[in-house]
């Protein structure tokens, strides 16, 4: 895995008024002018946004949706989880604010596989538009929604081929993205799958390439305060006993988010 960097908080602009731009129902992007993490961001880090609001302390983490091809800004791309919370306040901060960031943080997904396929499930699609932009070789993408509108699927289809499930069957096979796998005939076995999604998708997947022996890497989402490994607050279960903790844990924001899959218990 590509090891972060360090952290460090930066101040950004933000360069659109995320108001006008949903991508799907609650479902919105951001363009963050901030050049010193963007230079570093690796596909699969995140940053911890600082809201100016006194009542909410603690930073909202986000994963990075994509990089500007000159690296100087970051888009993201997140759900606004309900009426009062950081989310619905960041979606309403106005073109040209001032924002404060904390990263990029966290280990990202390997660049050296050159046949891979993506799995992508809901709002754990817009971590994966990064790397299958820099990846070389063969690249394949497995997005699944609940339905409505097939939001960055587009954008995917511009470096490999894109199959698509939908729990309601507006959107490709009616189902899961294993679901599409096995009605695709999508032959994972000499690839390299990297996932994000919730944690049923992941688990599900997590068995499949186990029993078939495939080389999977999967992103975890949890809860976070501190963003930096220090509070302890977003640990997972794993295989083996973390060095920091001398327990079968792994701190989701430092270690993480992405992990080889046998290493994590899901």
């Amino acid at each position: 895995m590509l090891k972060s960097s360090g952290y460090i908080t930066f101040h950004g602009n933000l360069q659109k008024n995320v108001q006008s731009q949903s991508v799907e129902g609650n479902i919105y992007e951001l363009w963050i002018e901030v050049p010193d993490i963007a230079k570093k961001a690796m596909p699969g880090q995140f940053v911890s946004i600082f809201l100016n609001d006194k009542s909410r302390l603690l930073p909202r983490p986000i994963s990075i949706c994509s990089v500007s091809s000159d690296k100087t800004s970051l888009r993201l791309v997140y759900r606004v989880t309900g009426k009062g919370s950081g989310t619905e306040f960041l979606s309403t901060m106005p073109r040209g604010a001032k924002i404060d960031l904390l990263g990029p943080a966290g280990n990202g997904f390997p660049l050296d596989s050159t046949d891979t396929v993506l799995i992508g499930g809901g709002i754990g699609i817009p971590p994966l538009l990064e790397i299958m932009k820099r990846l070389k070789g063969r690249r394949r993408a497995v997005l699944g929604y609940k339905g409505g509108s097939p939001f960055l699927k587009d954008e995917f289809e511009v470096y490999g081929r894109v199959y698509t499930a939908s729990d309601d069957g507006s959107i490709g096979v009616k189902g899961t993205v294993m679901d599409a796998v096995l009605k695709n005939e999508i032959d994972l076995n000499h690839a390299t799958v990297m996932a994000c999604g919730p944690l049923p998708m992941l688990r599900a997947l997590k068995e499949y390439c186990t029993l078939y022996d495939i080389k999977c890497y999967v992103s975890l989402e949890e809860r976070m305060a501190c963003s930096i490994g220090a509070c302890l607050a977003c640990v997972c279960n794993t295989v083996e006993k973390d060095s920091h903790s001398c327990v079968n844990n792994a701190r989701v924001c430092k270690d993480g988010p992405v992990f080889p899959a046998e290493e994590v218990v899901l």
